[in-house]
């Protein structure tokens, strides 16, 4: 019995990856999220990836590639991207950088003379197996409008994002209210049913 499990065993602790990011709170949140039910070892590392331009998926699809080059290993990228309806999907995955220009006041500001005020916050993650292995693409999207700025300015634009159906931003849900409906967690979701396959191949 003990040798038939060996095996298995073996193979469980096999999935391995890194995941791209300097940010501990997105390390500890992804780490628990994929844990669940999930036998996969994650640890993180903190690349210097030139920024990218294009859509959000060729920016994903590249990132995790050369990440995966760098590291020599199985590594697990993301992005985060709110796209305006009025604007064609802008600021798209570039919203980093407007909300670090603009802040929430010029993000409002950008819809001034527009009908609508309709978003929506999409998240990408990118596994690849390794160098040479093609990412694989897992979003998450919530809608949702852009509102004045309320609650806590603590994690970049979440306090003008208000999903659909509720009468709070992100910025005022509490962490478990947030989860619920998060693009990141709808996006983790995704890439955790992936790693479960591949674990139990």
């Amino acid at each position: 019995m003990q040798q038939e499990n060996v095996p298995a065993m073996m193979h469980q602790l096999k999935l391995r990856a890194a995941f791209v990011t300097g940010n501990p709170n997105k390390l500890l949140e992804t780490k628990y999220i994929l844990s669940q039910g999930v036998p996969i070892e994650i640890d993180s590392a903190d690349l210097d990836i030139p920024e990218l331009q294009g859509t959000t998926q060729e920016i994903a699809i590249a990132k995790c590639r050369r990440a995966a080059e760098l590291l020599g290993r199985a590594c697990i990228t993301e992005d985060t991207a709110l796209c305006y309806k009025a604007l064609n999907g802008l600021p798209g995955p570039y919203i980093k950088h407007f909300m670090k220009n603009l802040g929430h006041e010029g993000l409002n500001k950008l819809l001034v003379g527009f009908k609508t005020k309709e978003a929506y916050a999409l998240c990408t993650f990118a596994y690849s197996a390794g160098p040479g292995s093609e990412p694989l693409l897992f979003e998450g999207r919530t809608d949702g409008t852009i509102v004045p700025a309320r609650g806590p300015p603590v994690f970049g634009w979440d306090a003008v994002f208000q999903p659909v159906g509720f009468d709070k931003t992100y910025a005022e849900m509490s962490k478990e209210e947030k989860s619920i409906i998060s693009h990141r967690y709808r996006a983790l979701d995704k890439l955790k049913a992936y790693l479960a396959t591949i674990s139990t191949a």
